[in-house]
């Protein structure tokens, strides 16, 4: 009998054997979808469905199991991680890959790899490897270059469809680098995206005094902000409502809780109203002070106070309701020793509270930066990345941080979709995460072995 291999060891063969084997079925799946196709072409308007692939991996997957348990009879116990893998690396290994991919490409919305159906040219014959277009097919395929050497094209029939690499094009003669497969009847040029390597790297970081250190310094300055003004308004309330001889004190934690409730889509879209510069209660309030209308939409330093205003609403119920948890751990014994030693309630938060809560607050501290620091959902719905700073693009406003600097630019880049210099600035979000996230371990200790 084969012994699973004890600790870390055996955990990460068996994960190895099993996405092996997910990987090695989905392959065999596809080779046998592609075949189908090739074997019993269907017209290209009913093509088969592409749910087929999986039908054929899961096919495969089941006798491949049944190997793989002949050879490693520990494997079986392991089999229930089966769902938790291939939701592992369909929807955060295989998104990781493509974005670093497309990090090193220039991938956008115009070149994306796939025909481009607006210029269709009809094929009215085939000269070895020449296509006759019925129309001058320099004007028809668009291609980047005039004479569109070296780009490829899509040649289909109703039934058939191919790609095809073009030498030259003159006038109504298509001359490709070999004879097609088949008599085409439609050709159409494929907006092909390329290896661009470093490229993308090389654009961010020339611009860098522009666009990427000043959004990386506010979105710092924003995470640590949120977790500062959060933090200390949840303590403090915290440490009220711990007094048990507060009247009402359930009725004010219940209320205190309930922005914490609200989903925060509809926070966001409370506050924006409510701090609208024209119309907003927020600025009515403040001119019944005799205040001016503070420009909280238009200003971009003003527009980060809103910011840090919201956060603040939709973060202290989280720190109450952490400091009234920690707070039960410390036992009243210490606070009974510390009244008989005559010290004052000052003296016994400095001195007692507040040293016993760090222990537990310093990971909240870290996870809580980590979050913010990606926080999307507050920027993008309350400020939209917006307003304007000058000298900056569309993509990067004042109150954009990196990861809607990511979004913005890969889905909102002049129209262009900029997916390849999305997925480079991603791969740099995600470095500077696992940095966060490294520091968090480090400082709490949690990679450290117990002895």
């Amino acid at each position: 009998m084969y012994r699973s291999p004890p600790g870390v060891r055996g955990f990460l063969l068996a994960i190895g054997l099993l996405g092996g084997a997910l990987v090695v079925s989905f392959m065999l799946g596809l080779l046998a979808y592609w075949g189908l196709q090739a074997a019993f072409p269907r017209p290209l308007d009913s093509q088969y469905p592409g749910y087929l692939t999986l039908i054929f991996t899961a096919v495969f997957l089941l006798p491949l199991t049944v190997l793989i348990a002949r050879r490693f009879p520990f494997i079986i116990d392991w089999y229930y991680l089966l769902p938790a893998i291939v939701f592992l690396l369909a929807f955060t290994v295989y998104p990781i890959i493509l974005t670093v991919y497309f990090g090193f490409t220039d991938y956008t919305g115009l070149r994306n790899g796939k025909a481009d159906r607006s210029t269709e040219t009809q094929i009215v014959r085939v000269e070895g490897n020449t296509l006759i277009a019925a129309s001058d097919a320099t004007q028809s395929l668009r291609c980047e270059k005039a004479d569109c050497a070296g780009e490829r094209l899509e040649i289909t029939t109703t039934t058939q469809r191919a790609t095809v690499r073009v030498s030259r094009v003159e006038g109504t003669q298509i001359v490709l680098s070999a004879p097609p497969p088949f008599t085409p009847s439609l050709a159409y040029h494929i907006n092909a995206y390329h290896f661009i390597g470093f490229g993308n790297y090389v654009e961010i970081f020339s611009r860098a005094s522009t666009i990427l250190w000043p959004v990386f310094v506010w979105n710092v300055a924003f995470a640590a902000g949120a977790v500062a003004v959060g933090a200390l308004a949840g303590l403090i309330l915290g440490l009220l409502l711990s007094n048990k001889g507060l009247k009402l004190r359930g009725f004010y934690r219940t209320a205190l809780i309930i922005s914490w409730a609200i989903p925060g889509v509809i926070s966001y879209q409370v506050w924006s109203a409510m701090l609208n510069v024209n119309f907003g209660p927020v600025n009515r309030f403040l001119g019944l002070l005799g205040s001016y209308p503070i420009p909280w939409n238009t200003d971009p330093e003003w527009a980060k106070v809103a910011v840090l205003l919201t956060s603040l609403w939709l973060g202290f119920p989280y720190w109450m309701t952490a400091t009234l948890g920690a707070l039960t751990t410390i036992p009243d014994d210490v606070y009974e020793a510390a009244k008989i030693d005559g010290a004052s309630g000052w003296q016994t938060l400095i001195g007692i509270t507040l040293p016993l809560l760090r222990q537990p607050f310093t990971p909240l501290i870290l996870g809580s930066f980590a979050f913010n620091f990606n926080n999307f959902g507050l920027i993008y719905l309350l400020t939209g990345g917006g307003p304007a700073a000058q000298g900056r693009p569309s993509t990067a406003q004042s109150t954009d941080i990196l990861i809607s600097w990511a979004y913005k630019t890969a889905f909102q880049a002049d129209g262009g979709q900029a997916y390849g210099l999305g997925g480079a600035i991603s791969v740099i979000i995600f470095i500077i995460t696992v940095a966060i996230s490294l520091i968090n371990f480090r400082v709490t200790g949690a990679l450290r072995e117990v002895r």
